[in-house]
């Protein structure tokens, strides 16, 4: 039987737990961490793929694919290393189920998020619904209240009958507070990101161990005992622990801790993980910008494309980069209806053979065509990904307080992370995975001396 000791063992290589990890090394913790996949970066997941001609490659993201805004937590590290960024940009389209056209941008709900805050202002205090109940209460005419549940169920892979209404005001005020509404790509892909963390996290002595999943945690006050899945015997020891499990392996109950955190264990069962399937399709070249094979206009600019009435939603490209690549994205309820629908289909293929399907429509280019400029297709399917179980936390109503919840330690001696334990309402992104990292850090730091 094996035991390795450490001060600190974190469970989970994602953004979470390299910002945890680097800042726990570098103030001179013996620190580890385990990370059951074959790669770092949980649900930053970058694949270079061969352009059509030359020996550069492109940067595909499987997972998380923007800097939403200008957080500092994200922006500090880009600039630490180095990292070339641009701001997506264009002209944003909108497609009937007949025609494309420039007015109408999918996005018509944005402002019931606005008027949203102002009801909730006049509640008392702590009072909370459902998205769907708000728009019963506002009295939104059938369109904009459809318009509305597509943008919030979109973008927070969320299901309007749970989401929470107060959950909504606030993710809206945090993004105001750092631009929220702009976009970054990094140009070499966002795992050059999490590259960075980890290098610095082994140069201050980290110990990273891939393929390593954790099946159980055993603890007690000032000490953690985990045991390998796959790896008989291999236990490894610490007298503190983070864990970053993504929301959905926490509910899942995979890992299996001894004893249970029952506060923590109750928190993550008010949260729920969304449902998002995003396909990326790489082309000869950007044919959307060169109408020969189709009845469309040029559309030199094109940014988003949105499509309401059809299954993949919401379309974009990375404009103003001209790389010929493409990204089909649905979330929420609609989600989850397709993923099962291509599940019995036979999985990922069934994906990309609607969205050639969709742009052939949209674009009026026979579907043959299309397949003969086609170069590779990539997507991931995190519902059914063990070490996922799904897309990104999301917060039902009467649940705000749950994420401040799990950020408290249990025992100064776990210390949970990950976008769902974020408190200033930046669910579901990689900066708010990284504050969560640091955040737990820095009270692990703080509770130290009791172990010295």
């Amino acid at each position: 039987m094996t035991h390795d000791k450490h001060a600190v063992l974190i469970v989970g290589a994602g953004a979470a737990g390299l910002a945890a990890g680097r800042q726990l090394a570098e103030a001179g913790k013996r620190v580890c961490i385990l990370e059951a996949r074959d790669r770092i970066g949980g649900r930053i997941f970058t694949v270079q793929q061969s352009a059509a001609n030359g020996p550069q490659t492109i940067p595909v993201e499987l997972g998380a694919e923007f800097v939403h805004g200008l957080p500092a937590s994200t922006w500090n590290l880009v600039r630490e290393a180095k990292l070339d960024t641009y701001e997506l940009d264009g002209a944003q389209w909108f497609f009937d189920g007949h025609k494309l056209q420039r007015s109408g941008d999918g996005r018509g709900g944005f402002e019931v998020l606005r008027h949203m805050s102002q009801w909730l202002a006049r509640q008392p205090e702590g009072a909370d619904a459902t998205f769907a109940q708000y728009l019963r209460i506002a009295n939104l005419d059938a369109e904009h209240a459809q318009q509305a549940a597509n943008y919030v169920e979109g973008f927070n892979a969320a299901d309007r009958q749970l989401v929470s209404v107060a959950a909504l005001v606030r993710q809206q005020r945090a993004e105001d507070a750092i631009q929220g509404d702009r976009i970054f790509h990094i140009r070499a892909g966002y795992s050059a990101l999490l590259q960075f963390l980890a290098d610095r996290f082994r140069a201050a002595g980290g110990k990273i161990l891939l393929n390593s999943p954790v099946d159980t945690i055993r603890w007690a006050a000032g000490e953690v005992a985990m045991s390998i899945g796959g790896r008989r015997g291999h236990i490894l020891r610490a007298d503190q622990a983070i864990i970053t499990l993504p929301l959905g392996v926490l509910r899942a109950g995979t890992v299996k801790f001894d004893p249970v955190p029952s506060d923590i264990e109750v928190q993550a069962h008010r949260l729920e993980m969304g449902t998002a399937l995003r396909i990326s399709c790489l082309f000869a070249e950007p044919f959307w910008r060169d109408p020969a094979d189709g009845e469309h206009d040029p559309l030199p600019n094109l940014s988003f494309l949105f499509a309401r009435g059809e299954r993949l939603p919401t379309w974009w490209t990375s404009t103003p980069d001209p790389v010929p690549l493409i990204t089909a994205w649905v979330a929420g309820p609609r989600a989850l209806a397709l993923s099962q629908e291509i599940g019995r289909a036979g999985g990922l293929q069934g994906l990309a053979d609607a969205a050639l399907e969709q742009l052939s429509r949209m674009f009026a280019i026979p579907l043959v065509r299309l397949r003969e400029k086609s170069i590779s297709w990539h997507a991931h399917d995190w519902q059914t990904d063990p070490y996922s179980l799904g897309a990104y936390s999301y917060v039902p109503a009467g649940a705000l307080d749950a994420s401040g919840l799990m950020s408290i330690p249990v025992a100064n001696t776990l210390f949970f992370a990950g976008e769902h334990t974020d408190v200033q309402g930046h669910w579901g992104t990689v900066h708010a995975a990284l504050n969560s990292g640091l955040r737990a850090a820095g009270q692990l730091l703080g509770s130290s001396m009791s172990f010295l």
